[in-house]
C-alpha cells in the first residue's frame, strides 16, 4: 500500500494561522501511522495566492485533497477515512 502524503504548508500565513501547530502535532500521528503516512512540510503550497483566500489558511494537502482552515481534527479525520478504504 502506498503511503498517504500529507503536505503541510509552512508559508508565513499558514504558519501564523496554525500550520506550525499542525506540523508539531502531526509528528504524534506519524508515530501512530508510521508505515501508512508521510508528513511533508512544504515551504508554501501557493494556495493563498491563487485564490486570494488568506482567511482560509492554514492549508494541508492529504494526497490530492486540499484541506482549508486545516486543523488536527480535520486532517486526522481525512487520513483515517482514506485508511479505511
Amino acid at each position: 500500500m502506498e503511503k498517504i502524503k500529507v503536505k503541510i504548508c509552512q508559508g508565513t500565513t499558514c504558519f501564523v494561522m496554525g500550520g506550525s501547530v499542525i506540523k508539531a502535532i502531526m509528528d504524534t500521528l506519524t508515530e501512530k501511522y508510521a508505515d501508512k503516512i508521510e508528513i511533508i512540510p512544504v515551504r508554501c503550497l501557493e494556495v493563498c495566492h491563487e485564490n486570494d483566500s488568506f482567511s482560509k489558511a492554514p492549508y494541508v494537502y492529504v494526497d490530492d485533497e486540499l484541506v482549508s482552515d486545516a486543523s488536527i481534527e480535520k486532517v486526522t479525520s481525512l487520513i483515517e477515512s482514506k485508511l479505511q478504504k
